[in-house]
């Protein structure tokens, strides 16, 4: 997570994490897990800070996933607020799922 802990709610859904979680934390982690495959970066704040070239639009991230891999798979987040997304976007369900369980499919098998 970019945030460890719940930063509370807003009027629209939960408010963004707190920014200094991932700048203090995250390296020290990191780099106890040097042999790291495939990171899923789920939500906009989590591809806001590790995707340099991310697109303007979450949704447009999401759709252009294979840019980003074979190191960061970007996400929408799996949040029931999101069942309209997902109704908006049948795409997500047919070409990127499928293609996240086969990238989870090969790094298990290594």
């Amino acid at each position: 997570p970019i945030g460890f802990c719940y930063p509370g709610k807003g009027k629209s859904g939960d408010l963004p994490p707190r920014p200094e979680c991932a700048t203090e934390w995250h390296n020290q982690l990191l780099s106890k897990m040097p042999n790291i495959e495939l990171t899923l970066l789920i939500g906009q704040y989590a591809q806001a800070y590790y995707l340099t070239n991310r697109k303007p639009k979450l949704t447009e991230t999401v759709k252009a996933f294979r840019e980003y891999v074979p190191q960061y798979f970007p996400l929408v987040h799996p949040s029931p607020r999101n069942g309209i997304w997902m109704r908006k976007n049948p795409w997500f369900e047919e070409e990127v799922l499928p293609a996240l369980r086969n990238k989870v499919c090969e790094v298990l098998k290594n």
